[in-house]
């Protein structure tokens, strides 16, 4: 996790999500016309990344492993907050929403973040290095979770088509999240070295140059800001559904790509960060960004959506259909052909972002 930015007054930071919430304000039951829900998407995407900024201060501040775990809760709450505003909406395809976009967030984590990051760090340093037994170990636990919440609903048999019960939905749920806290455990506090990032020699960098702490005063200020940008995100979605559903139809994209769309926007920050870890030799912070994000969306998304189904009408369909099923198991071969050795050259890079560009041209393109 990299260190929180400071906070100045006129920061776009702060002007972003005060903005956004009064443009909330403004535009709530309401019809905008074309130019305003253009102001309101890009309002939308800002508050992501403010949120996500702030989040990142007060993780800074609390420490590990509170720190992981307020990071994650935030960019979940973006997710699920984007996911049930848009499901609520009954369009076509909002029943497999939360599939597609947790199945989007993978794809983009593992082969998207990983492909640039070690293309980036195979360029500038020629051979990139990091702890085999780290991202192996969180490898094999995205897997996991992959299989036990989008995989086992395809060929569950105690209800029709590709959906879990409601027990089995509560225990995938459940299982997702303890599988979860244990690996943010294991990585912050128990085998905290697993996944300490090396140098290009295999020296293992025992401390990071991070920035201070960002003093108290400054911590409300950002968690007050976090809270005012996710109502601010959650809101401008809810406003600007009808214009994200028709600009899907009307560009001829399958309802399934509103996923996709949802997975970019809440994982672009991660991206840049792993870029930048990269650019600076430390492509295992760059692994842990991209595994670490997939597990979150997995493991904190779904028992959200699950507690979310509750009041949600309609079904919801968790289980991958067969392309989807090659994809995922493709990835999970090729990355631990990437992982095992401990090392990687751009070739494995771009294999990741050849997979990565199948699945954009697939969900596209079916």
């Amino acid at each position: 996790m990299t260190a929180g930015p400071r906070i100045k007054i006129w920061s776009w930071t702060v002007a972003v999500p005060v903005l956004a919430a009064v443009l909330l304000a403004l535009t709530w039951g309401r019809k905008p016309g074309v130019v305003v829900q253009i102001i309101v998407a890009i309002a939308l995407a800002g508050a992501v990344l403010a949120a996500v900024n702030h989040a990142e201060v007060v993780a800074h501040r609390v420490g590990e492993p509170f720190g992981s775990l307020v990071l994650a809760i935030a960019v979940t709450i973006i997710e699920v907050g984007l996911i049930v505003t848009l499901m609520i909406s009954g369009g076509p395809g909002t029943e497999s929403l939360a599939r597609d976009t947790v199945f989007a967030a993978v794809m983009i984590t593992c082969n998207g973040i990983v492909g640039i990051a070690l293309l980036i760090g195979a360029i500038r340093f020629n051979l990139t290095i990091f702890n085999a037994e780290g991202s192996g170990a969180a490898l094999a636990t995205v897997t996991t979770l992959a299989t036990l919440s989008l995989v086992l609903p395809t060929f569950t048999t105690s209800h029709p088509g590709p959906e879990f019960t409601p027990a089995q939905l509560a225990f995938a749920a459940i299982a997702s999240l303890a599988l979860y806290v244990i690996f943010v455990i294991t990585q912050t506090v128990r085998h905290r070295d697993f996944f300490l990032p090396l140098t290009s020699a295999g020296d293992v960098v025992e401390v990071e140059d991070h920035a201070d702490p960002p003093s108290s005063r400054r911590t409300l200020a950002s968690l007050g800001l976090l809270l005012i940008a996710l109502v601010a995100v959650v809101g401008l979605a809810k406003v600007e559904t009808p214009a994200i559903e028709a600009s899907i139809a009307v560009i001829g994209f399958p309802p399934s790509f509103v996923g996709v769309v949802i997975a970019l926007l809440v994982l672009a920050p991660e991206t840049l960060a792993a870029a930048r870890a990269a650019s600076r030799d430390r492509i295992q912070t760059s692994l842990n960004l991209a595994f670490g994000s997939a597990m979150a969306s997995i493991g904190l998304t779904i028992p959200g959506v699950a507690i979310a189904s509750i009041w949600l009408q309609g079904p919801l369909v968790l289980g991958l259909d067969a392309i989807q099923m090659v994809l995922l198991a493709v990835t999970v071969v090729v990355a631990i052909l990437t992982v095992v050795p401990g090392r990687a050259t751009r070739l494995q890079g771009a294999v990741h972002l050849v997979l990565l560009a199948a699945f954009l041209f697939l969900a596209v393109n079916p």
